[in-house]
Parts: structure tokens; C-alpha cells; sequence
């Protein structure tokens, strides 16, 4: 066999599952651990379990073999930790390459970092892609989606392997190039952003009917079953009802039931919602979700306020707050949470003159991926009419909204009245009920900005601008 021309370096969880897919839809590869013991069980695995994969990959127990297994121009994929480790792997790696050869990060890089590796892969001669890869282990071993990002002719490089390893949607491949630079480390950034704000919304309804209506999690897993066969279709909410469903092995009891409530995070959705400040881009539903997390892990604190506080009262039944309501709430929710989502994305693309192709990012997400939902197909469709406009004014959303927000308001307003927390499902129609309000009370805010610090203010009867109050300015 001819050597390689790919090879992925890094044998985690994911880093074996990408390598699989690759040796099983595309090509031969080299593969390399640091730590050779990974890559010796990873080889005894894949030959006891895929022999046939098994002869697809090309093992070396150092970097230079590593380099000297494959052919030039070589693509090496690192699956390392995203931050430092994947700047040590570049700058270990550089001398041995030349300036046809490609690295790609396929971790979950803060795209400032990808941006700076970009400009520095320029100084080096050895052109640089960072790509998101979207869809857990499941998705890295049979199907991913993939936004990319970095020079063209790189992407082009390596185009026909990434879309024969990623997911397919009737016949289309779940990965495109996004941009230059950090273009698609941010598309997943803010993709990891949506699906915060999508699982703590689920979260909510769930305790809305656990602790409001008080129902087991084999009720709840019912009804997330239910919805995964109309407008809700998603892979989360399929999942969710999954995940009310399991038994604990060990006791007896429903899953959910005993583990503990405490949500971790890898820091992708803390970016984003960092990066839309700095972008001046409001994603409130995503704030919301990553303010939830923090809260969560605050275990001890969560515990004294029930003591002193009491906890939330229960007592709702489904006269009060119906199922076919709360299913409403999240069809607007979700609507609300994507469209501040790709409205973050446009903003990024202007300031970062990046081009995003907007209806791409949809049809990539629409499989593979975590946030893939049966509405990302018509947002895809609505992106195309208006590439400019936010998705609540596209026709289809619009009604969607005009139907649905009535049982957002009642949700929220049942939930809030009755001590259950919703943040995310209150972010999403606070933002709603703003967008919606022609004439807004940040007038006063100009005016108190003006009292104190004579910041000047505009007038609706007088173009310009640095118009001052009566109170004049202090000496």
C-alpha cells in the first residue's frame, strides 16, 4: 500500500472515532499519540473489533515516523485539547512539514486562537485550517458536521475526505467552508452556544412538569417522545426523552432520579456569549443557559437558599398549564433562541469580513450534529429569501411566532408566579416583547447618562446628536 496523505494525531475518545470514520469512508491514514500506549490499545481494538479498518491505519511511535509514514502534500488532523497543547503540537510539528503540507486543528479552539494560528501558519509557510466538528463521539465515528475555516485552496485540499466522513442529508455532505481564518471555529462556537440554550430550555419544561405538576420521568419521557414526532423534532428533544426513560441499573430508580444536578461546560458556550457582547450582538436565551450552568454548580448555596427560602411551591395541574402550552413554548423559544444565534453570526461575519455563507451554516447543522432539528431545513429556506434579515420576520417563523408566543407567555408567566426558574424561556420572549417595542425606555437611560456624566443625548424632533438636558452639567 501507497503511503497516506492524511493523518490525525491525538487518540481521545474522539480522535479514535474520527480516525475510524476516515480509514472506513475515505482513505488510509497515519495515526499518532504522544502517549504510545493509546495508540498500541487503539491498533489492538480496531483489529479485534474492525479488522478490516485495522489494516487502514498506519501506526508510529514517534512524530517524525509519524511525518514519514505519509506522502506530501500531507494533511495532519490534530484531535488534541483545544488551548496550549495544540500550539506545542504545531510548533513540534512545523520543522518536519514543508510548504505544501496542511495542519488542521479539529478541536474546539476559541477562534481568536485559530485566528492568531492563521496569521502565524502564514509567517511559518505551512498552511493552517480550523475546522468544528460537531456531533459527539457518534458523530465523529459515523458521520459529523463540519464548518470550516482557514484558505480556500487549504479547504480544497482536503474537501473531498471531510465530506465523505460527514453527515449526509438526502444526499448533500454535512461540511462547508465558512470563511478565512476563525470563520468556522466561531460557526461552532456559536452553534455550542444554541445548544446550551436548547438543552436548558428542555431542562425547563422538565421541571416544569416535575416539579410543577409533579410527574415521574417516565411521564415526562412520554411526552419528549411525543413531541419528537411533530414541529420539535430534534435530535435533542429525541434524546431527552431517552435519557427520562433509562433505569438506573444499580438502583432500580429512573436515571435522571439520581444524578446529581450540577451541569458542567467546556467553555465554548461562556465564548460566545463573550464574543456577542464584545460584537454588540444581544443573544439574552444563550446568556441565560450559560448563567443557568454557573448557577447549577453552585451546589452548597442552591441548598441554603431552600433552606431559608422554602422551596418553590408545587400545585399546578394541566388546567393550569397544559402540555399542548408547554409544547408551544418551546416552538417559540427555539425559534427566538436560533434567530439571535445566526442574527450573532452576521454580526461576526461583517465585522470580521468574513462572508459567512448563512444558508450553508443551516443546511450543515440540519444532520450529524447536536443542534440538528427538523426546523433547521426551513431555516435554511428562509436564509436563502433574506440573507439579511432576522429569522422571526421570515413568513414561515413569523406565523410560527404570531401562533406560539401566546403559550411562551403563559409558560413563563404560570411558571414564574408558581417560584419555578425559567431563565432561558424568559430571555427568549423579554427579547421578543423588546424587539417588538418601536419606542423603547433606553430614552431615560440617555437622559441619566447625561445628568451624570453630560453624555449628550439624540432628539426624535432634531437630527444630530451631543443635545443636552436642562439639569446641566455639574462643576
Amino acid at each position: 500500500m501507497s503511503k497516506p496523505r492524511i493523518g490525525l494525531l491525538g487518540l481521545g475518545t474522539m480522535g479514535r472515532a474520527l480516525a475510524l470514520n476516515i480509514a472506513e469512508k475515505a482513505e488510509p491514514l497515519a495515526v499518532y499519540n504522544r502517549t504510545q500506549a493509546k495508540t498500541d490499545d487503539f491498533i489492538a481494538h480496531t483489529r479485534q473489533h474492525t479488522p478490516d479498518l485495522a489494516d487502514k491505519l498506519i501506526p508510529a511511535d514517534t512524530l517524525e515516523g509519524f511525518v514519514e509514514a505519509m506522502q506530501s502534500p500531507r494533511a495532519i488532523i490534530l484531535m488534541v485539547q483545544a488551548g496550549e497543547p495544540v500550539d506545542q503540537q504545531i510548533a513540534a510539528l512545523r520543522p518536519l512539514l514543508n510548504d505544501q503540507d496542511l495542519i488542521i486543528d479539529a478541536g474546539n479552539a476559541n477562534f481568536h486562537d485559530t485566528n492568531r494560528r492563521a496569521a502565524e501558519a502564514v509567517e511559518a509557510g505551512v498552511p493552517f485550517l480550523g475546522i468544528g466538528v460537531s456531533g459527539g463521539e457518534e458523530g465523529a465515528r459515523h458521520g459529523p458536521s463540519i464548518m470550516g475555516g482557514g484558505p480556500k485552496p487549504a479547504w480544497a485540499m482536503v474537501e473531498d475526505t471531510l465530506k465523505a466522513i460527514a453527515a449526509d442529508y438526502e444526499g448533500t455532505p454535512c461540511a462547508t467552508w465558512m470563511g478565512e481564518a476563525g470563520a468556522g471555529h466561531f460557526v461552532k462556537s456559536v452553534h455550542n452556544g444554541i445548544e446550551y440554550a436548547d438543552m436548558q430550555m428542555i431542562a425547563e419544561i422538565y421541571g416544569v412538569f416535575r416539579d410543577g405538576l409533579n410527574w415521574s420521568a417516565e411521564q415526562c419521557g412520554d411526552v419528549f417522545a411525543r413531541w419528537n414526532d411533530g414541529p420539535l423534532q430534534s435530535y435533542l428533544i429525541e434524546i431527552s426523552g431517552k435519557v427520562a426513560d433509562a433505569i438506573d441499573p444499580d438502583s432500580g430508580k429512573p436515571m435522571l432520579d439520581v444524578i446529581l444536578d450540577r451541569a458542567g461546560q467546556k467553555g465554548t458556550g461562556r465564548w460566545t456569549v463573550i464574543e456577542a457582547q464584545h460584537l454588540g450582538a444581544p443573544i439574552p436565551v444563550i446568556e441565560a443557559a450559560v448563567t443557568a450552568r454557573n448557577v447549577s454548580a453552585k451546589l452548597p448555596l442552591r441548598q441554603r437558599g431552600q433552606d431559608v427560602f422554602g422551596a418553590a411551591p408545587v400545585g399546578l395541574t394541566t388546567d393550569i398549564l397544559s402540555v399542548d402550552t408547554l409544547e408551544g413554548a418551546m416552538i417559540a423559544g427555539k425559534i427566538m433562541c436560533y434567530a439571535q444565534g445566526f442574527d450573532l453570526l452576521h454580526a461576526a461575519s461583517k465585522t470580521f469580513d468574513w462572508n459567512l455563507p448563512m444558508p450553508e451554516v443551516a443546511r450543515v447543522w440540519r444532520e450529524g450534529c447536536i443542534i440538528r432539528s427538523s426546523m433547521l431545513n426551513d431555516m435554511a429556506t428562509a436564509l436563502t429569501d433574506q440573507p439579511d434579515d432576522n429569522l422571526i420576520f421570515a413568513p414561515f417563523f413569523r406565523d410560527l411566532i404570531v401562533k406560539h408566543t401566546p403559550a411562551l407567555r403563559h409558560t413563563v408567566a404560570t411558571a414564574l408566579a408558581h417560584g419555578l426558574p425559567v431563565p432561558a424561556l424568559s430571555a427568549a420572549l423579554t427579547w421578543f416583547d423588546m424587539t417588538r417595542t418601536a419606542r423603547s425606555t433606553a430614552n431615560m437611560i440617555q437622559g441619566q447618562r447625561d445628568f451624570f456624566g453630560a453624555h449628550g443625548f439624540e432628539r426624535l424632533d432634531n437630527d444630530g446628536k451631543d443635545f443636552h438636558g436642562p439639569w446641566g452639567s455639574v462643576a
